[in-house]
C-alpha cells in the first residue's frame, strides 16, 4: 500500500498523515514547534491551520520557517465580505511567515461562494490566486448541502468534510463525488473528536479511499507518534479492526453530538460542544477526568439553559441540541453520584 497520497488537481503529493494544527492552541509554542519539526522529519509535510485557531498560524509558521519551501500549508478565513477576507489573508501571511498559502479554504460558511455573488469573497479568492498570494483554493464545511453544492460547481480544488468509520452513507457519497470530479478531500475529525479511541482502526478505514487525505489533531508527542508508526508499518483492514469498528457504529452511530463547536456560544456560557456529548466520553475515556469540581460545575450551568434554540438552530447536523443536553445531564448526575458505573 502506497503510503502518499495526491490532493485531487493540486498535484499535492504528501504523506497519508495530514498535521491538523488545531489542537497547538493548547500547549506552548516551544512544544508546538518540536511536534511540528517532529512531524516534519518523519515525512510528515502537509499541514492545516486557520485564522479562527487563535496562535495556530503564528506557531506555524515558526516551525516551518526555513523549510517552506518543502511543505504545503492550509489555511482558512471565515470571512464573509471581501474587506475582511484581505485582512484575514494578509494576517494570515504574517502569521505563517510566508507570501503564499498553498490551499486557502473557506472556513464552514453558511453557503457556497462563487463568482458574482453578493458577498464578492470568491472573486477575492480568485484575485489572491492571479496574484499567486493563493495556490490553490478549497472549502470547508459541516453541512451536507453546502458540501454537494461546493463539489457540483467545479470551484474547488478540495473539500474537507468530517469524515470517520461512524459516518454515514451521504458521507461516503461527498468522498465518491469528490474522486469522480477530481477534488481532493480532507478529512477531519477522522477520531470523530475523541470518540474513536483506536487509532489503528480508523487510520485502516481511511486507507480504502485513494482520494482522501486524514489530518489529525495531534497535541501531545505520544499521539503523533502513533500516526508516524503507520507509515512504514500501516494498519490493515483485518478481521479484528472490522470488529472494533462494528462495534463502534453500534454504540456511536446516529444523534450525537461530533464536538464542532459551531452551536457556541452560548448566552448562558454553557461549553455545549462538551456537555452534549458528556454521555460517550464517560464511557470511551477516563471518566475521572470528567467527574472534577470543574467539569460538573460546567454541567451545572445546562440548568441554566433559556431553550432559545440558537444552538439547534446552527448546528449543521440538525441536533435537537437542548434536548441532547439534558439527556447527558441526567446520565452526568447519575454517575457523579454513583447510581451508575463506567
Amino acid at each position: 500500500m502506497k503510503n502518499t497520497i495526491t490532493l485531487g488537481s493540486t498535484n499535492f503529493t504528501v504523506n497519508r498523515n495530514g498535521f491538523g494544527a488545531l489542537p497547538i492552541q493548547r500547549i506552548s509554542k516551544e512544544e508546538s514547534i518540536q511536534l511540528i519539526r517532529m512531524a516534519y522529519e518523519a515525512g510528515i509535510t502537509f499541514f492545516d491551520t486557520a485564522r479562527f485557531y487563535t496562535d495556530s498560524e503564528k506557531k506555524l509558521g515558526e516551525a516551518l520557517e526555513g523549510i517552506r519551501d518543502k511543505v504545503y500549508i492550509a489555511t482558512k478565513t471565515g470571512a464573509t465580505t471581501v474587506e475582511g477576507f484581505w485582512k484575514d489573508l494578509e494576517t494570515s501571511l504574517g502569521n505563517l511567515k510566508t507570501d503564499y498559502v498553498d490551499l486557502y479554504q473557506f472556513h464552514n460558511p453558511a453557503f457556497c461562494p462563487k463568482p458574482g455573488d453578493e458577498s464578492g469573497i470568491y472573486d477575492a479568492m480568485l484575485e489572491a490566486k492571479a496574484k499567486g498570494m493563493v495556490k490553490h483554493i478549497g472549502i470547508t464545511n459541516h453541512r451536507l448541502a453546502v458540501a454537494k453544492e461546493a463539489i457540483a460547481s467545479g470551484l474547488y480544488e478540495t473539500l474537507q468534510f468530517p469524515f470517520s468509520y461512524i459516518s454515514g452513507e451521504q458521507e461516503l457519497e461527498l468522498v465518491k463525488a469528490c474522486k469522480e470530479k477530481n477534488m481532493g478531500f480532507i478529512a477531519m475529525k477522522a477520531l470523530s473528536g475523541g470518540l474513536i479511541r483506536n487509532s489503528a482502526a480508523a487510520y485502516a478505514f481511511l486507507t480504502q479511499f485513494d482520494n482522501v487525505l486524514p489530518i489529525w489533531g495531534v497535541q501531545k508527542k505520544e499521539e503523533l507518534q502513533e500516526f508516524i508508526s503507520y507509515i512504514d508499518n500501516p494498519p490493515t483492514m483485518n478481521e479484528a479492526i472490522k470488529a472494533i469498528i462494528a462495534k463502534d457504529r453500534e454504540e456511536l452511530c446516529g444523534e450525537f453530538c461530533r464536538g464542532c463547536g459551531y452551536c457556541m456560544p452560548c448566552p448562558v456560557d454553557i461549553e455545549i460542544n462538551s456537555c452534549a456529548r458528556m454521555s460517550l466520553m464517560l464511557r470511551r475515556s477516563v471518566p475521572a477526568a470528567w467527574l472534577t469540581e470543574d467539569w460538573q460545575e460546567k454541567m451545572k450551568k445546562i440548568e441554566n439553559c433559556l431553550h432559545c434554540g440558537q444552538c439547534k438552530g446552527k448546528c449543521p447536523y440538525g441536533l435537537d441540541t437542548p434536548t441532547l443536553l439534558e439527556k447527558n445531564y441526567e446520565d452526568y448526575k447519575q454517575v457523579v453520584a454513583g447510581a451508575v458505573k463506567v
